[in-house]
């Protein structure tokens, strides 16, 4: 028996670290934050355990909790007074998230990246403006057959909305801005407002491989956007696919994104390796609500180790390509780091 090659050699104690291919460190993680413009106290996310929404008064005092863990970057999600059907809050100048903005940057050393998109906003809980779907001459949905006359979104006109967030958020303060609902070209359109605005130094990471997955349940819940009727699958990617994700990433590269992200994670593994194939942009990863939920709920059970397997995830995460990771478990990860 030729035992010349041993790989355990290299998995004792006092080597393994030294040989190790992939580590975690707090600055790769960003810690989603959400503000709740209707409250006046922390509010507990019942499907997220040790998540909370907060109202403005208090967005300073919880981004100051995620920095005391080692985490420097968060991600702001609003919920504001009111909706509508066009998301006019969403750009207002005392807008939720424009409000805790200003708190946050000029109170905090945090790195804050918000996020642009519509469906916190819309009465309806879809990504901007709606109209008829397209039709074909025949009367049958272009996408199948005859069917009712039904409703999707708006794209060129969520656009023109796109680029008012994004501006309003700059202006207050943002860092960086990430539109997350999947209208095509809402890169070109952001970085060309942000520019004529006098922010070209704002960079954009574009949710660019979205997927319409069932592991968002529970942001919905916390984001209270979730649809009135129908879901998302008419802007959101399938999951079947993969080229097409190359496809997205690619137009939002050509578009001016600084950073790419893929949504969900663990799902989508091999999506977020080929996207570090293929591009030399950072690559970011969101972990979702569902993903982290599902890991809570098992350990809730006795059925695993909920530090372990949290870590072995993020573990998986960077190792598939991820250079950032957002993160429900982002502050628990960095306490252990």
């Amino acid at each position: 028996m030729d035992l010349t090659h041993r790989p355990r050699r290299l998995r004792q104690d006092r080597v393994r670290g030294l040989v190790s291919e992939t580590s975690l460190e707090p600055s790769d993680l960003i810690a989603p934050v959400f503000v709740d413009a209707t409250t006046d106290e922390r509010r507990p996310i019942e499907s997220m355990p040790g998540h909370e929404r907060v109202p403005i008064a208090e967005s300073v005092a919880r981004v100051e909790d995620v920095l005391e863990t080692g985490v420097e970057a968060v991600m702001l999600f609003g919920i504001p007074e009111s909706k509508d059907p066009e998301g006019t809050r969403a750009w207002a100048e005392d807008g939720v998230v424009q409000e805790a903005l200003r708190r946050i940057t000029s109170e905090t050393d945090a790195y804050v990246i918000t996020d642009v998109c519509l469906c916190e906003y819309t009465d309806h809980g879809h990504c901007g403006p709606l109209e008829e779907e397209l039709r074909s001459e025949s009367g049958v949905a272009a996408d199948g057959p005859a069917c009712e006359p039904s409703m999707t979104v708006d794209n060129d006109a969520t656009l023109a909305a796109l680029e008012k967030i994004a501006v309003s958020h700059a202006r207050a303060g943002a860092d960086m801005v990430a539109p997350s609902g999947m209208m095509d070209g809402m890169v070109g359109a952001i970085r060309s407002a942000l520019d004529r605005e006098g922010f070209a130094n704002v960079p954009i990471m574009s949710y660019a491989a979205k997927y319409e997955s069932a592991f968002y349940g529970p942001f919905r819940d916390a984001a209270d956007g979730a649809p009135t009727f129908g879901n998302r699958r008419h802007y959101q990617m399938d999951p079947a696919n993969a080229r097409e994700a190359m496809r997205e990433v690619r137009l939002d590269a050509e578009q001016g994104a600084d950073v790419m992200m893929v949504k969900p994670a663990l799902s989508y593994l091999d999506i977020i390796s080929s996207v570090r194939r293929e591009f030399d942009h950072p690559v970011a990863a969101y972990n979702v609500s569902g993903e982290y939920a599902m890991l809570h709920a098992a350990a809730e059970k006795g059925w695993l180790d909920l530090e372990a397997v949290a870590t072995e995830s993020l573990l998986s995460i960077k190792r598939a390509g991820a250079d950032l990771i957002l993160t429900y478990f982002a502050e628990d990860i960095a306490k252990q780091l």
